[in-house]
């Protein structure tokens, strides 16, 4: 499903959490947390990437990214950031 789908797709007041790649076809990652912000939409959003850079990071996380994992996560970062998400 891309970013353009989910959006459209009816499913987000019933998401939890969204887990996102940085770069996909259409909408990136980034751009995806900037249109739910956007929309009122507070979901919390981890994303996972194979083109971790500083920059990517602290715009991430300053628009409230719960995490930010580099491919390949290590082991458990992804159920922290998932425990840290629905604990909101």
């Amino acid at each position: 499903m891309t970013a353009e789908e989910f959006v459209n797709s009816g499913v987000l007041p019933q998401t939890k959490c969204v887990i996102t790649d940085l770069h996909m076809p259409g909408l990136s990652g980034l751009e995806l947390q900037t249109l739910l912000r956007s929309k009122g939409h507070s979901v919390p959003i981890i994303f996972v990437t194979a083109y971790p850079s500083e920059a990517y990071r602290a715009r991430a996380l300053a628009e409230g990214a719960v995490g930010f994992l580099a491919k390949p996560c290590p082991e458990g970062s992804l159920i922290d950031c998932l425990q840290r998400a629905i604990a909101v």
